[in-house]
């Protein structure tokens, strides 16, 4: 798993990512009360809006991490947007992106990096 300075995470199976919100973000946004996910097939670039996360304190983009074609969303969290709070790096996943390119990821923190960015928040 890879994480952003914008709290999301990338966990990358063959050349397909899946894309989620860290735990941290999670708690941060507090109770989620709506998610809105990508259609499959939209092609975003690194740092596109990717799907948008309502919380009873804010709403909040959530923005591609890499490059890639949506090729599934998580059309669950529509019926329960709690699923981000309670399983941020699980199940509270928002899309699996076919990744344009593998070397993005790699280059994206490791957990360690991302701890150690944490502490400087």
């Amino acid at each position: 798993m890879r994480f952003t300075k914008d709290h999301e995470w990338v966990a990358l199976d063959g050349d397909v990512a899946t894309v989620g919100i860290t735990a941290y973000a999670a708690e941060q946004l507090g109770d989620v009360v709506f998610v809105e996910v990508p259609e499959v097939g939209k092609v975003v670039k690194t740092g596109d809006g990717l799907a948008v996360v309502e919380s009873v304190k804010a709403a909040s983009d959530v923005y591609a991490p890499i490059a890639g074609e949506v090729v599934e969303a998580n059309g669950a969290l529509s019926d329960t947007p709690e699923t981000v709070n309670h399983a941020p790096e699980g199940d509270g996943w928002f899309a699996k992106l076919k990744v344009a390119d593998k070397a993005a990821v790699e280059a994206l923190m490791d957990r360690d990096a991302y701890e150690a960015f944490l502490q400087t928040l």
